[in-house]
C-alpha cells in the first residue's frame, strides 16, 4: 500500500473516531494519531487530510449536502460520510491531487470499510462535486 493510500485510510478512521465526540474532534484526531499511527511516513499527508477536513468541515458538509438527494449528512453512515469528507477536501482544496484520483481513492476506501453500496454512493456525490468545480 502506498503512503498516500495508507494516510487516507488512517484519516478516514480518525475522522470516524472523531464523529463520536463532535465537540472535541481535533482532540479525538490527535488521540488517534498518537496511539494508532505506527509509521511516521503517513503523518504528513494524514495531518493535511484531517486538519483540512476539520478546518473546512462546514464547507465540506455543505458541498456533500447540496449534492446528496434524500440524504442528510448526519444520517449517512459514518464511513460514507468521512470517505466523502476526505474526497471533497481533496477535490476542493488540494491542487496536487487530480479529482479522478481523489474520487477513486474515496470509492475504494469506502468499499473497503463500508457496505456494498458505499462505492456507488460516494462516486455519485464526488462526481457532482468535481463537475461543479469545473
Amino acid at each position: 500500500m502506498g503512503v498516500r493510500r495508507g494516510a487516507r485510510e488512517l484519516a478516514l478512521q480518525a475522522l470516524f473516531f472523531a464523529d463520536i465526540k463532535p465537540q472535541a474532534r481535533h482532540d479525538a484526531v490527535q488521540l488517534f494519531r498518537d496511539n494508532y499511527i505506527t509509521d511516521e511516513a503517513y503523518l504528513p499527508f494524514f495531518d493535511t487530510l484531517t486538519e483540512g477536513v476539520l478546518d473546512n468541515l462546514e464547507e465540506i458538509d455543505a458541498a456533500i449536502a447540496n449534492r446528496s438527494k434524500n440524504w442528510k449528512v448526519y444520517r449517512m453512515s459514518s464511513v460514507d460520510r468521512n470517505a466523502l469528507r476526505v474526497g471533497v477536501f481533496e477535490i476542493m482544496f488540494l491542487e496536487d491531487v487530480p479529482d479522478k484520483v481523489a474520487i477513486n481513492e474515496a470509492i475504494e476506501i469506502g468499499k473497503h470499510f463500508g457496505t456494498a453500496e458505499s462505492g456507488a454512493f460516494i462516486n455519485g456525490i464526488l462526481d457532482a462535486v468535481s463537475a461543479d468545480k469545473s
